[in-house]
């Protein structure tokens, strides 16, 4: 044991002495490219800047191209569709999809945050069920829910009860097309729940700001039992006439294999929406399937 203390320690002494020496290889490292502007905030600010942001949001309405595709990694096969889509949100919790295909509406999904409905007109196929998932079903599609369009669209704020803590990191992202390296300064803010009275905490959601202009680019959430249910990243923010606001959405749902790929065209905040858009009128004669 003494002896692989002493080689271990020669080694530590004569390595910097080999790096130093004239035959050793030096060839150069890209240095990734900081920001111009890093701004400082406090995770209070952090915390405030959510919470305003959704206070001050009552409806959201988004002209989208959605590219859905299913994942069944054991089988090899991935299965997807793009389609032109409309949403509409209403706060708290009513929400209505509609997607088309070629022009002719392919799916429209409507819940008023308990009743949820699902026409699938191209199929001849309606569901109907809870707009919360009671037991997961082996058809990906049919646990998909409207509470994850609601978190993926807007960052909720924070509840009261939640507990939250924030770190500085910093990532760094390359772009192949111009040889790039670029360092990306964050804010992380992790979110979380005490269960029960103990002194256990039940991680909520993740979020992460960038320093630069200090906007979400990434939300991952997660369930009760404290898997990540769903992973969305923020891209390319634009000046809607709204304000701000990513161009591209990508909601991955891991633990179901499927992901969601909305490419934002325009959106819209506070319009008034009124409660019969949110119903979808389900064609006579279709087949309906309860979910449970």
């Amino acid at each position: 044991m003494k002896a692989r203390c002493r080689l271990a320690s020669m080694g530590a002494l004569f390595l910097p002495l080999l790096l130093s020496g004239c035959l050793v290889m030096t060839r150069k490292l890209p240095i990734p490219k900081a920001p111009l502007i890093t701004q400082t905030a406090t995770p209070e600010d952090l915390v405030a800047g959510l919470n305003r942001r959704w206070e001050a949001l009552d409806t959201l309405t988004a002209t989208v191209e959605i590219q859905a595709s299913v994942m069944k990694t054991k089988e090899g096969v991935a299965k997807g569709i793009n389609l032109r889509g409309h949403i509409l949100m209403r706060k708290p919790e009513m929400l209505r999809v509609v997607g088309t295909l070629l022009g002719i509406k392919a799916i429209d999904m409507a819940s008023d945050g308990k009743e949820l409905t699902v026409s699938v007109p191209i199929k001849g196929k309606a569901f109907k069920g809870p707009s919360s998932l009671k037991k997961k079903s082996a058809n990906a599609l049919e646990n998909l829910r409207p509470k994850f369009f609601f978190d993926a669209m807007v960052v909720r704020g924070l509840d009261p009860d939640d507990l939250y803590s924030v770190v500085s990191d910093s990532e760094t992202i390359e772009d192949k097309a111009r040889k790039n390296l670029y360092k990306v300064p964050e804010y992380v803010l992790s979110i979380s729940r005490r269960k029960g009275e103990s002194r256990q905490l039940t991680p909520v959601r993740v979020v992460t700001f960038h320093r630069d202009d200090l906007l979400p680019y990434q939300q991952d959430l997660y369930d009760s039992d404290g898997n990540l249910e769903t992973q969305v990243t923020y891209a390319n923010y634009r000046d809607f006439e709204s304000g701000k606001y990513p161009s591209t959405i990508v909601i991955e749902r891991p633990l179901e294999e499927y992901k969601v790929i909305l490419n934002v065209e325009d959106v819209k905040e506070n319009q008034t929406l009124t409660d019969d858009q949110f119903v979808v009128k389900v064609p006579e004669g279709t087949e309906t399937q309860e979910l449970e």
